[in-house]
């Protein structure tokens, strides 16, 4: 893989890889996307390439530096599922979201795109909402974020708008923590909750056995909409 951008660290003691994708002319505003589990592999650069067509300067940021430089794993490949899920265990979150700070610090004075968002997928869904909590982007998305139950002590801290797709057989994310997502969230004035009937984790990956045309292209509109309102 080969990354096309480098990142300071908001210590500025060390940089980091990102993978950049820039749209013909002017951006409208910049977007993070956020890894899964997976590290930045040929379906979040997939991401990135199609946000860049919507006219957006987007950017994938390498979380795993730490751990292992440019990880690019198939979801679809059982030890390489298995090396994923030994790094998500290993990664230091709270380091990662310093980084996606350090990532929107870039965006904005090296690159200046004034207003930046983020959209997360499974652990980058989690990121998206942790990111929306502690730092200050403009608008963030998390597709079938884990763990957020834990997380909902923050919610007060989220000052502006995030969007959240959860399909309801995920089975990373029990009912029982989509229960606590809705009861949490649904009164918040600046979280938008989709529920995806009978989808599994994954639905809205770019390539692979998981993905599900249908409610893919249905929650993509959403994020699409939802990006032009508040980036714009």
């Amino acid at each position: 893989m080969t990354f096309n951008a480098a990142i300071p660290t908001l210590e500025a003691d060390a940089q980091f890889g990102a993978y950049i994708a820039c749209p013909q002319g002017s951006a409208k505003a910049a977007i993070i996307v956020i890894q899964e589990i997976f590290g930045v592999n040929p379906g979040i650069r997939q991401k990135c390439d199609k946000l860049a067509a919507q006219g957006y300067l987007a950017l994938a940021p390498d979380l795993f530096w730490r751990l292992q430089p440019e990880v690019s794993l198939d979801p679809d490949v059982e030890i390489e599922f298995t090396t994923a899920l030994d790094l998500m265990g290993r990664f230091n979150q709270d380091a990662g979201i310093r980084d996606i700070q350090a990532a929107i610090n870039f965006l904005r004075d090296s690159e200046g795109t004034a207003k930046v968002g983020c959209v997360g997928y499974c652990l980058g869904g989690r990121l998206a909402f942790m990111t929306a909590a502690r730092t200050n982007i403009d608008a963030s998305v998390g597709y079938y974020a884990v763990g957020i139950d834990g997380l909902l002590g923050e919610k007060d801290a989220i000052a502006n708008p995030l969007l959240l797709h959860i399909p309801t057989a995920d089975g990373f994310v029990p009912r029982e923590t989509q229960a606590a997502m809705h009861a949490g969230l649904d009164h918040h004035p600046r979280v938008t909750l989709f529920d995806y009937d009978g989808l599994n984790h994954g639905f809205a990956t770019e390539t692979g056995q998981r993905r599900n045309e249908k409610a893919a292209t249905l929650a993509d509109s959403r994020t699409a909409a939802f990006f032009a309102e508040h980036l714009g």
